[in-house]
């Protein structure tokens, strides 16, 4: 097995709530500007322990997700040690294959890979991602009416294949990269949340 690896994804997006990638339609505004965070809280890619270590994106799609050509800037936590950065990055360029290989298939070009001040929490299903002083955001989810929070399970396309996603919205979502040709500060906008399990 090349790797193992569970833990919590946060996901924030400029398009609009509910995210139309999800379900292969095209991003609400023509092009999508996202942050898409893994946090392990365990996992070993070829014997070398990755656990409490996060990995993330910055990406720009410019159209339907499906048809790829992402440009993204990744992001490692500080913390990571050189071994970890390669194992890490050869999981999520695709070279190690299974469910992160399909994901990385629709990245088209990455501009950078940087060491940053790494913060991920998960606390009663609201969380909150920051990168350095590349992106951040606050994420609250949707509930039902009866207080259970809101599920979206079996789409076309997933960050995180196979694990169903609570939805939810960015109470504030911000996000810089010069050679991606971000700058935003918005609110309000599509957020997702969820928990994996990838093996290979």
């Amino acid at each position: 097995m090349a790797y193992h690896l569970e833990g919590r994804l946060l996901e924030v997006c400029n398009c609009r709530v509910l995210c139309p990638c999800w379900i292969g339609e095209d991003p609400d505004f023509g092009t999508c500007d996202t942050i898409v965070a893994w946090h392990f809280d365990k996992g070993t890619i070829d014997g070398v322990d990755v656990s409490d270590r996060t990995i993330a994106m910055i990406a720009h799609v410019p159209g339907n997700i499906l048809q790829g050509n992402w440009k993204a800037a990744v992001y490692l936590d500080e913390r990571v040690t050189p071994d970890q950065e390669a194992a890490l990055l050869a999981v999520y360029t695709g070279k190690k294959g299974g469910p992160i290989a399909d994901l990385a298939k629709l990245v088209g070009e990455v501009v950078s890979v940087e060491k940053v001040p790494v913060t991920f929490t998960v606390q009663g299903g609201r969380g909150t991602i920051k990168l350095g002083n590349a992106g951040s955001a606050d994420l609250v989810p949707y509930t039902s009416a009866s207080g259970q929070t809101t599920t979206l399970t079996d789409t076309v396309f997933s960050t995180v294949p196979g694990a169903p996603v609570f939805v939810g919205k960015a109470t504030s979502y911000k996000s810089k990269n010069a050679k991606l040709g971000i700058d935003l500060d918005i609110t309000g906008h599509n957020a997702l949340q969820s928990t994996f399990v990838f093996h290979h």
